[in-house]
């Protein structure tokens, strides 16, 4: 799995408080012990509240981020969403509007694997009608960043809080590849699982992903359900900001509690974002309220997520069968 993310990026909790922190170092800071913080992870986990996933640094590896929204006839957007959400180099696969939507992120080396992707590979081609492609130009949010989420005081945080990376760029070998794989499956996978992953020892893979780690080429994310936390109205957002206005409306967005995602973009629309809410009166009211109050929004489209197939690492539920 690729990471939007890159080293001008502000440091955010969820991601650089350092997804493998032991938890032997969470206890003393939440006040309780080794395994009672353990036993709680486990069972959110289980339950599929949340998870740790590895990612690969975008920019360090290369890559060029894209955002993709997608149309569908009515019979064939699930399936596309899931051989999307099949891919490596796709994440946060969203099914929108009745199901006839689909917001993905892309994450291609250059624009010609972006553009083998949208003509060449795409599933179902013929069922999808009509396709946009929208290249990140910068970050204001990311989801493991996501202030709705913050509970930690700024010590604990500070406590926790790993070495920022330093050094060049590190791109990933090849022979990381099983590596990274059973990152994105599970970021808190033990060693020696992950060494019987790669056919490594022990030693080897932590030698490695310290490696990783230190150049910024390793990140983690906390992956978190909105909807497990009693957020039931999450919505896709693209609006339409005058260039002047822009980067101000960016910030502003992000500094919402309801923004988990929101970055400037190419295109027609220039500014999207992921809002999370209780409920439709509840996102209304945030619409109305504190969206219509940012200067320099000229257009604004908004979309319900009906599914979320993916997010940051593997696929949510696999598809029976191949479309």
């Amino acid at each position: 799995m690729v990471s939007s993310r890159n080293r001008n990026e502000p440091a955010h909790t969820a991601s650089n408080g350092h997804g493998r922190v032991p938890m032997r170092a969470l206890g003393p800071v939440l006040g309780v012990s080794e395994n009672t913080v353990a036993r709680r992870y486990q069972r959110l986990r289980a339950a599929g509240v949340l998870k740790i996933t590895g990612a690969v640094s975008g920019g360090e590896a290369g890559y060029t981020t894209w955002t993709l929204r997608l149309r569908t006839t009515p019979d064939a957007g699930a399936a596309v969403a899931a051989a999307l959400a099949d891919r490596p180099d796709v994440s946060w696969v969203h099914l929108l509007s009745g199901g006839t939507e689909i917001s993905c992120t892309v994450h291609a080396p250059d624009t010609a694997g972006r553009e083998d992707l949208l003509l060449h590979k795409l599933p179902r081609a013929d069922r999808v009608t009509a396709a946009s492609a929208h290249e990140l130009l910068h970050t204001f949010a990311l989801p493991d960043g996501w202030s709705g989420l913050h509970c930690l005081s700024p010590a604990q945080v500070e406590r926790l809080r790993p070495p920022e990376p330093g050094g060049p760029g590190l791109p990933p070998a090849p022979e990381d590849q099983p590596l990274l794989d059973a990152l994105a499956h599970d970021g808190r996978a033990s060693y020696t699982a992950l060494a019987a992953a790669t056919g490594w020892s022990d030693s080897a893979v932590r030698r490695r992903m310290d490696l990783l780690r230190r150049h910024g080429t390793l990140t983690y994310h906390l992956d978190v359900s909105p909807a497990r936390l009693g957020f039931r109205s999450e919505t896709r957002l693209w609006l339409t900001v005058s260039p002047a206005h822009l980067a101000e409306a960016g910030e502003a967005l992000a500094s919402h509690p309801e923004t988990s995602f929101a970055v400037a973009t190419t295109g027609t629309t220039n500014l999207t974002a992921m809002v999370n809410c209780r409920d439709g009166r509840d996102l209304y009211r945030y619409l109305t309220d504190r969206v219509a109050g940012i200067r320099g929004v000229q257009t604004l489209e908004s979309a319900p997520v009906i599914r979320t197939v993916k997010r940051a690492g593997t696929p949510l539920r696999r598809p029976a069968a191949r479309p």
